[in-house]
């Protein structure tokens, strides 16, 4: 028996987002005021990633036991991490040169509010490779579940599964309690997912209260270029990668069609992450894989972040009027593959991330990003839409690497969504 509409979830958190941007929209000062709902939906929901992380990921890997394999899964993750990240750069710059969103702006420089974007600036020095290689190092084995640094966690998790999987029959129970937290976990999970039309009421009230629709002004043909090139990536790029595994990218977004929606409403997909592991796990997913992939690839793996970057930055050169070669824009693309990397390790990544990149370009002015302030929380969106669809299509992809996706399985699931029961353990 169908529940009745309103009691769907992502239909109330449509409702909620309407809402949301009806009060934003005509009592500006009253939508400002709803930000506390947004955020705290959003800290709800980081609060419980790190044991979610946790529990699927020793269990998995208990359960797998092999090093060799758990290095395996993720050699392949991150090979194929780089390869669509490349490509998501690849077609921000080719849209960037096709549309020329910033042509005509004319804007001087030396006109810009360098101090705006001073902080980004100043915190590049902490996007290498090796700078998030030592953060990926906890301080403790405890402060691992306390920071909310997901790769922090990742790394106990891993460790702490190949020591249960050498304990042998020792650690059976200790896995038994783990898969006893695990229930209690996505118990919570499942709790805290029913306030998700609150908080993307909060956060959209704020976002348009505090901007106003009237801040994307001059602005509108770049965001309608980002929007335009997440969706070419989707339909083209994650598009084909699924037919080669074997299943749609638009029944996988009806699928995840909820998660979509309070992704939308929060703009962050860190909001939906302990949903998607349950989601795709339910799908045909190993554990294991879901548990590797997912974690990793929201750090790593983050294709709208990717389009963004090389966008925004033919955008800045394109409005200060600043010339820019082929060689010019081949060295940005190679650029922005590394200091990407980083995006998901520190706060406001994007933007210092962008910074980062602008510093090796030194003929466009950094203080342009100050031209992408008031505009970014409207372009949040998409990039954690499309991070979201690139990291569900990734596990899946790594899964059929790896011989373990239960194709027939996810192409049922995918024919009836809402039929779906909640993986074992997950209670």
């Amino acid at each position: 028996m169908r529940q009745p509409i309103y009691r769907v979830l992502y239909v109330q958190v449509l409702v909620a987002v309407v809402a949301g941007l009806a009060l934003g929209a005509l009592f500006p000062h009253a939508g400002e005021a709803m930000k506390p709902l947004g955020d705290g939906f959003v800290k709800l929901v980081k609060m419980i990633i790190a044991p979610v992380v946790f529990c699927t990921v020793v269990i998995g890997v208990a359960a797998m036991g092999d090093l060799k394999r758990v290095g395996r899964v993720g050699g392949k993750a991150l090979l194929y991490f780089e390869a669509v990240s490349t490509l998501a750069l690849a077609l921000g710059l080719l849209v960037g040169r096709t549309l020329r969103p910033g042509e005509g702006f004319n804007i001087d420089p030396a006109t810009l509010d360098a101090k705006a974007v001073s902080g980004f600036a100043s915190q590049t020095s902490h996007t290498s490779l090796v700078d998030i290689a030592l953060h990926a190092i906890p301080e403790t084995l405890v402060s691992a579940l306390t920071s909310g640094e997901v790769l922090q966690v990742l790394l106990v998790a891993v460790l702490a599964g190949f020591a249960l999987s050498h304990l042998g029959e020792e650690g059976e129970p200790i896995l038994r309690a783990l898969r006893q937290a695990e229930r209690l976990v996505f118990g919570i999970v499942a709790i805290v997912m029913r306030a998700a039309p609150v908080g993307a009421f909060g956060a959209m009230a704020f976002t348009i209260g505090a901007y106003g629709l009237k801040s994307i002004g001059n602005l509108a043909e770049l965001i309608a270029a980002f929007y335009l090139t997440a969706v070419l990536f989707v339909c083209l790029v994650l598009g084909v990668i699924a037919r080669l595994v074997g299943f749609n990218i638009f029944k996988l977004l009806r699928y995840l069609r909820e998660e979509l929606v309070i992704v939308l409403g929060t703009a962050s997909s860190e909001s939906a992450l302990p949903a998607l592991m349950r989601k795709l796990e339910a799908a045909g997913a190993p554990r294991t894989v879901v548990g590797l992939v997912v974690p990793t690839g929201y750090s790593f793996n983050l294709d709208g972040t990717n389009i963004y970057m090389t966008l925004a930055t033919l955008f800045i050169a394109q409005a200060t009027n600043t010339p820019l070669t082929l060689g010019h824009e081949l060295m940005i693309l190679g650029v922005a593959m590394l200091t990407s990397k980083g995006a998901g390790a520190v706060a406001g990544g994007g933007f210092i991330t962008l910074a980062a990149t602008l510093q090796i370009v030194p003929e466009i002015p950094l203080a342009g990003i100050a031209l992408l302030l008031g505009i970014d929380r409207f372009m949040a969106e998409c990039r954690s839409l499309t991070n979201f669809v690139g990291n569900a299509v990734a596990t899946l992809v790594i899964a059929r690497w790896e011989g373990q996706l239960d194709l027939e399985r996810l192409r049922h699931v995918l024919d009836h969504p809402d039929a779906v029961p909640a993986p074992a353990g997950h209670g």
